[in-house]
């Protein structure tokens, strides 16, 4: 090591889980993980940065919805499927619902927002659900 290489400073995801602007949110450690470079949810500057701008009251509606399929998208397959929605779900009601409702809620989800009929939410179908979402664009940020 020269000295000269630039050192990166991360902070650690129980920190960010702690600040008042993400603590209450269900889905803290999700969003982290989605803006971090390493996928754990460990922020550089950067990352910390790029999270503020898409959660700004003026990040435009196209950005929202695109970090919005991301952080649904927990397996990373590129689509949202059962178990996806699951997860986001229970999040959603702090698991205070019984697998049978989770599994109604979720048959019902894919039952009105897949077209294709593939058993499974792409980009475009998920898109098509959101931006029609009258709060979305109100609730999809953080304030500071």
């Amino acid at each position: 090591m020269t000295g000269s290489e630039p050192v990166t400073v991360t902070v650690p995801l129980e920190k960010m889980e702690k600040l008042p602007e993400l603590r209450e949110n269900p889905f803290r450690q999700r969003i982290c993980q989605v803006f971090s470079r390493d996928g754990k949810g460990n922020l550089t500057f950067e990352d910390f940065l790029d999270l503020l701008s898409v959660f700004s009251e003026q990040a435009p509606r196209d950005i929202k919805v695109f970090y919005a399929f991301k952080i649904y998208d927990f397996d990373g397959d590129r689509h949202i499927g059962p178990q996806d929605l699951e997860q986001g779900l229970r999040l959603l009601t702090r698991n205070e619902l019984t697998p049978e409702e989770v599994a109604q809620v979720c048959e019902k989800v894919i039952e009105e927002s897949d077209v294709d009929g593939d058993g499974k939410l792409s980009f475009m179908e998920f898109e098509h659900v959101i931006t029609r979402a009258p709060d979305f664009l109100s609730t999809f940020h953080i304030r500071i």
